[in-house]
């Protein structure tokens, strides 16, 4: 899709040219779908590849670059990075392009890179306009469908994963109406060392829903714990009580394989 209404394009090189990111300016990272529509309210570009960042730094966990390829994080070794970008059921064109951020930013019920750094407490870094930073938990950070809690200005620089659940004890579970059809529901379990047990969905509901046990729930504590989600997602890849049912279904399969 060519971008008819674009006239000027930046690329950065570092923070302090980054320049406005006011009304008509999108961040142009891997672009997949920012190309994939007509953006008529677009006029810049700015394009973040030309920052450099790393796409994987180990530290006491790992931090996710913004423009880390999907290909890269599925080649990381992360626990479940795998199986996440393969929910996306993309060509290899798709996940060469296509970065964590992008992903992320765009908010999709269905994204990812979403359902892995939810699942493992992954902690998103914004450069805010003033030129400052701030950090916000990314099961927080996704709002709903296609909204975010990025402000005007501001741009993902990367996001955190803690070494802690890293370590931990994960199961994947992934239901969708075709076998390349977007996800309908992505359900992702963890057991910490402590032993607690977390349990995170998402393609089946607008935003990361989570919930946690002290530890491995009883059957019927995690249907109640279900229970809990007041909205389930609908569009043409799932009605709501088809994804309740499925949820229910790939938690309870969870359950068992971490018990």
């Amino acid at each position: 899709m060519d971008l008819a209404f674009v006239t000027d394009l930046r690329r950065p090189s570092s923070r302090a040219e980054l320049g406005e990111l006011g009304p008509g300016v999108a961040v142009l990272a891997g672009g997949t779908w920012l190309y994939s529509e007509p953006q008529d309210h677009v006029h810049t570009l700015v394009d973040l590849t030309g920052l450099g960042w790393e796409p994987l730094v180990v530290t006491d966990g790992i931090t996710v670059g913004a423009t880390c390829t999907l290909a890269e994080l599925a080649a990381s070794g992360i626990p479940l990075a795998t199986e996440c970008c393969g929910a996306l059921a993309g060509s290899f064109k798709i996940w060469n392009t296509a970065t964590a951020g992008g992903n992320v930013c765009l908010g999709l019920p269905a994204g990812p890179v979403i359902a892995l750094a939810a699942a493992l407490d992954g902690v998103a870094v914004i450069w805010t306009a003033d030129g400052g930073e701030r950090r916000m938990p990314v099961a927080r950070f996704v709002l709903g469908d296609r909204r975010t809690a990025l402000a005007r200005g501001e741009v993902l620089r990367a996001i955190e994963l803690p070494a802690a659940t890293l370590s931990a004890r994960v199961a994947f579970r992934r239901a969708a109406l075709s076998a390349e059809g977007r996800s309908g529901s992505v359900v992702i379990g963890r057991v910490d060392p402590d032993g607690t047990f977390v349990l995170t969905v998402t393609a089946a509901v607008e935003r990361p829903h989570r919930v946690a046990f002290p530890g491995i729930p009883t059957a019927s504590e995690l249907v109640a714990a279900l229970d809990g989600v007041e909205r389930w997602f609908e569009d043409p890849h799932g009605a709501p009580d088809w994804r309740r049912a499925v949820t229910e279904v790939l938690a309870l399969e969870i359950r068992e394989e971490l018990a």
